[in-house]
């Protein structure tokens, strides 16, 4: 699986292991600005009692091209229903980090490899879609030994189609704790929430709408 941190990583990790799934768990210091993500990672890995953790350094930040990675600020309170693809969007992060989960699945002789990615609530990031999913798919099937011989690796994105409402409803369900998670783009140097990038935006309105409060705000209903 590959685990931000986030609660949507969470949840689907939760959800593949409810499924039967053993995890081993993919972190990736990508250059992001700040490393309560990683921290985050950290606890989501123990809580979901994976078989192993890696955290693989591979700095995207060299390349820049991203507000997540220090190439200009983090946009706040911006309309995150268009179709524009917002400055936080990261040049082929999600091929990155499947290729790299790609490879570690094929060592420990997986059958899948997990993500978190949406389709509804997405940001307008192009590789969050269904259409790019399936041919990953069809890449990893061409592309590994596992997929000649046979045992082509199934990409599982379980929460491709649901509201990140309908996300933490099923989080809940399965009794997992969202003050482990970490969704903000540009937190404050304690860690706290900014409550204006799209990411904190959008996990405050799944939250209300999920009649639930975020324990992360400390039991503050948003």
């Amino acid at each position: 699986m590959l685990l931000s941190g986030g609660l949507d990583s969470y949840t689907a990790g939760a959800m593949a292991r409810a499924g039967g799934y053993a995890l081993y768990a993919l972190t990736v210091r990508y250059g992001q600005v700040h490393s309560q993500e990683l921290a985050a990672s950290r606890a989501v890995a123990t809580a979901l009692g994976v078989a192993r953790h890696i955290e693989l350094a591979v700095n995207l930040a060299a390349f820049g091209g991203s507000a997540l990675v220090g190439d200009g600020a983090i946009p706040k309170d911006r309309e995150i229903e268009g179709t524009e693809i917002p400055s936080t969007y990261v040049p082929a992060r999600n091929t990155v980090f499947l290729s790299l989960g790609l490879a570690w699945a094929e060592v420990v002789g997986a059958e899948a490899i997990v993500l978190g990615v949406n389709a509804l609530d997405y940001s307008g990031y192009p590789d969050c879609r269904p259409d790019y999913l399936e041919a990953f798919e069809r890449l990893a099937s061409l592309a590994t030994r596992a997929g000649v011989e046979g045992r082509p690796l199934r990409v599982l994105a379980p929460l491709l189609r649901l509201t990140k409402a309908d996300i933490i409803r099923r989080g809940l369900a399965l009794g997992l704790d969202y003050g482990l998670t970490h969704s903000c783009y540009d937190p404050a140097p304690s860690g706290a929430p900014c409550g204006h990038c799209d990411s904190c935006r959008l996990r405050a309105r799944g939250f209300s709408e999920a009649g639930a409060v975020d324990p992360a705000l400390g039991g503050l209903r948003r």
